[in-house]
């Protein structure tokens, strides 16, 4: 029994020294690391450095992205993250800290350069546990400039980790179309990566290739005295060269931001294109968003102009039209009863867009010229159902264009019960996209050939050599060249004509050709939605319309227009100036100006009433009798005085006189009129005739009072548009609205 418990207490003996002996090796393993930093001749602080260091990868530059011009539209620049390093250990010389000493003090500092409160910055240098810290987004893509002002602080454990990112220089350009590229967050090894538009689709040749660098190193991962090095360089992403002109796509940027600001429309889209080429010149949308920020993005991810189809409305008429021309159907003077058409077998009748009241029988040229809807669904039967089908595959409706950007859609083309075959005819139940209505318009502008549309001018790689290059493709010939200038002088029309619904859209030494639309926009119900503001307005034009030098596209979606306000306004506030500002941005001259001639007045008194007025005339003035008689008493502007051909020249006569309508005439007109009548004018207002307290045409006494009111020209018209619209209002309040299946859309 005495002898098992002391080989007991033996091996217990035995085991406490093994015990010791290790709790003893440990300790001093411990000390020994806590006071030399090192383990096994590893300096520890210098392997917890090397995490934050880059090694063997050597990044490709992405490439950039170039206008027409050779301007940057997308480039890569540098940037910095800042960081900071908390541990003490990283010091190893006191007179010469490598972590932060002071954090007060640096967060004070910092908070002067980032975009983050001082007590924020504080919290986060006072952390406990970690070894370095960053900042957050506030930390992120700091720039050189930045960097070298914190810098200049020495600051102590203020460190940057070099980086690139992607940077749009005109914020706000085109950015569905361009794009944007970025790294994952969650990967600080990341590369940037197209997400949207054209960085997207052309990543693979923007992206390049990246190199790395192998090396002998020493426990530190720094290179040896005298070790060698292979470098394999890295492949810099191509260059990328648009059709895309910064100056024509400011144009519409500016225009669209003006309407977006004053109508606030829930979508908007413009194209500027070349006919002859297929190049897209400008293309924007709202809402946008800024692609160096991302700012507004969560308003539209999608291309508007490419990726969303809609009906296109009146806009259509243009292709219909130009299938009747080649078709030898369309007779400009030929008459038809305006107003309704009925559909064999439908009740409710396709109505012009006048509620139906329609113009009585007007000609087929006018019915263009008014945007009759029954006049297209006349020219159906004329033309014929499946020869107009066919037409509207020859201009590649229902068709994707094969631009190359991402997700383009199809449109569709409704065409199985007969009112879609007629409402497709004005652009109702049939879907299009922006990019489709820009091709199939080439056709009208470039005498027949239509044009496929692109963006991507050339691929370069960096050392100049071209990858890839776009040449102008002709993608079909849907009518005659003889047809197509006949559609633009019937275009023309529409824009010239009195009753033309384009005439807002003219633009003074251009003979711009084109087309209103005003579409109506399918709820989720399935029925169109009602109220003046819901509809699609837009205008397709071309000029100058002997030669077409450009198209422009606009469609703007539910804007918010006052009460007396035309429809038009928004579209015409982006389509005017940027068809304008273009055209002489481009050099396009003018018209030739007919030159201004001046005449000196003659002599008319004692003259007979109509001799004087054939003199008169053939010199190009024109002559306004005031009274019955049949000799020139008096006149006014006086012998010997100089007037400028088409100005007024005012007769008196001796027969009793009488004061002419002078709606419109200038305030020296009426002067001109008050003074060879003796009558008492009393002006109020400036600019043009707008109302006369004397009815046209009545009899006067010498010293009557005449009170006219005048008015700025834009104000007239605006005033005749709201007296219009009265009367419409005051003619249709007790008649049916249309339904949906034939709305009346001009």
């Amino acid at each position: 029994m005495i002898k098992k418990r002391a080989n007991i207490n033996k091996g217990a003996g035995i085991l406490f020294l093994i015990f010791g002996l290790l709790f003893f090796i440990i300790v001093v393993r411990f000390i020994t690391i806590q006071v030399t930093g090192q383990a096994d001749g590893v300096v520890l602080a210098a392997q917890a450095a090397k995490q934050y260091l880059r090694t063997n990868i050597l990044e490709a530059k992405r490439g950039t992205i170039y206008d027409d011009k050779g301007e940057v539209i997308a480039e890569n620049v540098a940037s910095y993250t800042l960081a900071a390093v908390l541990d003490k250990k990283m010091t190893t010389d006191p007179e010469n800290p490598h972590h932060v000493v002071n954090p007060q003090m640096t967060a004070e500092k910092l908070s002067r350069y980032i975009n983050m409160p001082e007590e924020d910055i504080y919290k986060i240098l006072t952390k406990k546990g970690p070894k370095q810290v960053e900042f957050g987004k506030a930390g992120k893509d700091i720039s050189y400039d930045t960097k070298k002002k914190i810098e200049a602080l020495k600051l102590p454990g203020i460190i940057f980790m070099p980086d690139s990112k992607r940077f749009y220089p005109n914020g706000i350009f085109a950015s569905h179309l361009i794009g944007y590229a970025q790294k994952n967050e969650n990967d600080v090894n990341s590369k940037l990566v197209g997400k949207m538009g054209l960085e997207k689709s052309l990543d693979k040749y923007l992206e390049g290739t990246d190199g790395k660098v192998s090396f002998e190193g020493d426990l530190w991962g720094y290179l040896l005295p005298g070790a060698k090095k292979d470098v394999q360089e890295p492949k810099n992403g191509d260059n990328v060269y648009l059709t895309i002109d910064k100056k024509i796509q400011i144009f519409i940027e500016d225009a669209m931001s003006k309407v977006e600001e004053k109508y606030k429309p829930k979508n908007m889209i413009a194209i500027v294109a070349d006919p002859k080429t297929g190049k897209i010149l400008g293309m924007g949308q709202r809402p946008t968003f800024d692609p160096t920020t991302r700012e507004g993005i969560e308003k539209g991810w999608s291309n508007q102009v490419v990726e969303t189809s809609y009906e296109p409305g009146s806009v259509m008429k243009i292709f219909t039209l130009a299938a009747a021309v080649q078709e030898g159907v369309f007779n400009p003077n030929a008459l038809y009863k305006s107003g309704t058409f009925y559909v064999k077998g439908v009740p409710n009748p396709i109505r012009d867009w006048n509620n139906g009241a329609g113009w009585g029988s007007i000609s087929y040229l006018q019915g263009l010229q008014r945007s009759s809807n029954v006049a297209f669904a006349t020219l159906l039967d004329k033309i014929g159902q499946d020869t107009f089908r066919t037409y509207l595959d020859r201009f590649h409706f229902g068709q994707p264009t094969n631009i190359g950007l991402p997700n383009e859609a199809s449109g569709k083309i409704l065409y199985n019960w007969p009112i879609e075959k007629y409402t497709t005819t004005f652009g109702q139940g049939t879907t299009v996209t922006g990019v489709q209505m820009i091709q199939a318009a080439t056709a009208i502008a470039n005498d027949g050939k239509m044009m496929k549309p692109y963006v991507v001018d050339k691929i370069v790689d960096p050392n100049k050599n071209v990858v890839k290059t776009t040449k102008p493709e002709v993608v079909g010939k849907p009518v005659s060249a003889a047809t197509a200038k006949q559609v633009r002088d019937y275009l023309r029309t529409v824009v010239t004509a009195k009753n033309g619904t384009g005439s807002w859209y003219d633009i003074p030494g251009y003979d711009v050709a084109g087309k209103t639309g005003t579409a109506q926009i399918p709820g989720s119900d399935g029925k169109y939605l009602k109220g003046r503001n819901n509809y699609i307005f837009s205008f397709l034009g071309m000029a100058p319309k002997n030669n077409p030098k450009l198209i422009v596209y606009v469609a703007v979606q539910q804007p918010q227009l006052g009460e007396n306000e035309r429809e038009s306004i928004p579209v015409q506030m982006i389509f005017n100036p940027v068809m304008k500002n273009t055209l002489q941005y481009l050099n396009i001259k003018p018209a030739k100006m007919v030159e201004t001639k001046v005449t000196k007045v003659p002599n008319a008194t004692n003259m007979n009433v109509s001799e004087a007025q054939a003199k008169l005339k053939d010199m190009g003035l024109q002559v306004e009798v005031l009274g019955k008689g049949t000799k020139v008493v008096n006149q006014l502007p006086k012998q010997g005085s100089t007037l400028i051909q088409g100005e007024r020249i005012f007769l008196k006569t001796d027969g009793r006189p009488s004061v002419p309508d002078m709606a419109n005439w200038s305030k020296r007109d009426v002067m001109n009129v008050a003074d060879l009548l003796d009558l008492k004018l009393n002006l109020t207002g400036d600019g043009y005739v707008w109302k006369q307290s004397i009815t046209p045409n009545s009899p006067i006494q010498k010293g009557d009072p005449l009170v006219v009111n005048l008015l700025p020209m834009d104000k007239i018209v605006e005033e005749q548009a709201k007296k219009k619209t009265q009367v419409n209002k005051g003619q249709t309040q007790n008649k049916q609205s249309s339904n949906n299946s034939s709305p009346p859309l001009d």
